[in-house]
């Protein structure tokens, strides 16, 4: 039997404490990902150092990395508006109100375009809520 049927002689399955591989990596021996980690960690406030260095030189790039790894992401936020809407008006005359808003300048069109969005939304699950409601009126009259 050789070395390699002998580690799968279980049934195509590898034998416990056999390596399947007798002749890879020896045990203890770091990995190449390993090495390089370590590395880092020897020479990576040397390297923040460098860079930090360019970027106080001017260098665009070199702050550009430093303010990616250090600074979180600056996300856009919507402004808070106040305007009359009638949450009772069918949809159509609640995006009207919004475009008039729009269109005086009283809403920024992102704004508006969200809010749009949203009444679209509320729109539907009115639909659906209108939907379930008569369905179940028609179940009620044919249990009767």
């Amino acid at each position: 039997m050789t070395e390699e049927t002998a580690s799968t002689s279980n049934g195509g399955r590898w034998v416990q404490g056999q390596s399947g591989n007798p002749k890879g990596r020896p045990v203890g021996r770091p990995d190449a990902r390993t090495k390089l980690s370590r590395k880092l960690a020897e020479q990576g406030p040397a390297v923040i150092d460098v860079v930090l260095e360019q970027a106080l030189d001017g260098d665009l790039h070199a702050a550009s990395l430093i303010l990616a790894r250090c600074v979180p992401t600056v996300r856009p936020q919507a402004e808070r508006v106040a305007f009359d809407l009638d949450p009772a008006a069918p949809i159509h005359k609640q995006i009207e109100a919004v475009l008039a808003c729009v269109a005086t300048g009283q809403l920024a069109p992102d704004v508006g375009q969200t809010i749009i969005s949203s009444l679209g939304t509320l729109a539907d699950a009115r639909a659906v809520a209108e939907l379930e409601a008569r369905i179940n009126t028609l179940e009620q009259k044919d249990g009767s």
